[in-house]
């Protein structure tokens, strides 16, 4: 059977709260699969460090606040950071060190790092889950040295993005059951109200998937999906910027000195 999470287990349904953090533990065999539960996340990934420069210093270091298995780490090889994940579930952090990055368990909103350590700091599909998300921001604003790079992706507060991110997504293989509370996702004005406050004049782009790529990469898991153990073959879809911030949006900021 199922929980909400969609995570299968053997003792019958564990039915969590939407955007219970044990959800992750459920579906800690999901992450580095690329047709799983979190193909959606690696496509993001790839797009937000698509927004990292090379590191211009020795010893530059990259803070992932709420990094999970450490999906942003392949993206980043080359580039010359020493790349620290933050994160609660250790299940996920135990992936994460297998992909070479320093791992700490931590809440994102109580950072056990000191201020102004960071050349950057990624916050990707993170604040939509924090209960308190402006703490979250103050965080990471607080991580990083002046003229540091914040860069982020969340969904909007908006009734589209509810309608998309939760009620259909949800029925399509892309994103687990329950994993979202739509009373958490983030004002996109407040979002950058909140980052000026700290010293990060952030600016905002609409993202999404590429829809062709999507609509083949369903197909291919479907197909997939009656041969158990083959792996859909063919890219994984691409994020795209669009015109609008209402459902799905990426963030890049730098702080002042």
């Amino acid at each position: 059977m199922r929980d909400v999470a969609g995570a299968a287990t053997s003792t019958g349904p564990r039915v969590l709260p939407r955007n219970d953090p044990r959800q992750y533990d459920d579906l800690a065999g999901e992450w580095w699969r690329p047709d799983g539960a979190f193909a959606m996340l690696h496509w993001l990934a790839e797009a937000r460090a698509a927004l990292v420069p090379p590191a211009t210093r020795p010893d530059a270091l990259l803070v992932d606040l709420g990094c999970g298995a450490g999906l942003l780490a392949p993206h980043l090889a080359g580039k010359g950071y020493r790349h620290v994940g933050v994160d609660l579930t250790r299940s996920a952090l135990v992936q994460a060190a297998g992909h070479g990055v320093t791992v700490v368990q931590a809440d994102v909103t109580a950072v056990p790092l000191a201020t102004g350590c960071a050349d950057v700091v990624s916050a990707g599909e993170l604040l939509e889950h924090v209960p308190d998300w402006r703490q979250a921001v103050a965080e990471a604003c607080r991580l990083l040295r002046p003229g540091g790079l914040l860069v982020l992706d969340t969904l909007n507060d908006t009734a589209l993005a509810r309608l998309l991110a939760v009620r259909i997504a949800e029925r399509l293989p892309t994103v687990p059951r329950g994993i979202h509370d739509p009373r958490l996702f983030v004002d996109a004005r407040a979002l950058v109200a909140e980052c000026a406050r700290h010293g990060v004049r952030l600016r905002l782009r609409g993202i999404r998937p590429e829809v062709g790529g999507l609509v083949r990469w369903l197909v291919r898991r479907a197909r997939a999906a009656g041969s158990p153990g083959v792996v859909p073959a063919g890219r994984a879809p691409r994020i795209v910027p669009t015109r609008s911030t209402a459902v799905l949006y990426q963030g890049r900021g730098v702080r002042s000195g």
